[in-house]
């Protein structure tokens, strides 16, 4: 059980990662720093996309429109660092069986 809890704990570490790297991947591109011209941005920025979308539509549709600024990301770390806070304390109490509370 406690080593399914790790490979969860380790695909929200990826979930996270991404998010990170998209969103500063987004500002280059916004601020004209790297251009989407080139087959390789453009190819990771694809990837990127696909791999985020699912993520935020829910949340998009939940959330109201801001205009420029999408908040779904800022929306799914927050989910992620919560269910990472959730699987650590799973973790501990199955380590040590129950007796610890992980803050």
């Amino acid at each position: 059980m406690i080593l399914i809890l790790q490979i969860l704990q380790i695909l929200l570490n990826v979930v996270w990662w991404v998010i990170i790297v998209q969103a500063i991947l987004s500002w280059l591109i916004a601020f004209n720093v790297i251009n989407t011209s080139n087959d390789f941005i453009r190819s990771v920025w694809y990837a990127l996309q696909r791999m985020t979308d699912p993520l935020y539509r829910p949340i998009r549709r939940i959330l109201p429109d801001f205009g420029a600024l999408d908040l779904s990301p800022m929306v799914v770390l927050l989910a992620v660092i919560i269910l990472d806070k959730i699987l650590s304390t799973a973790i501990a109490n199955q380590m040590y069986g129950g007796a610890v509370v992980v803050g």
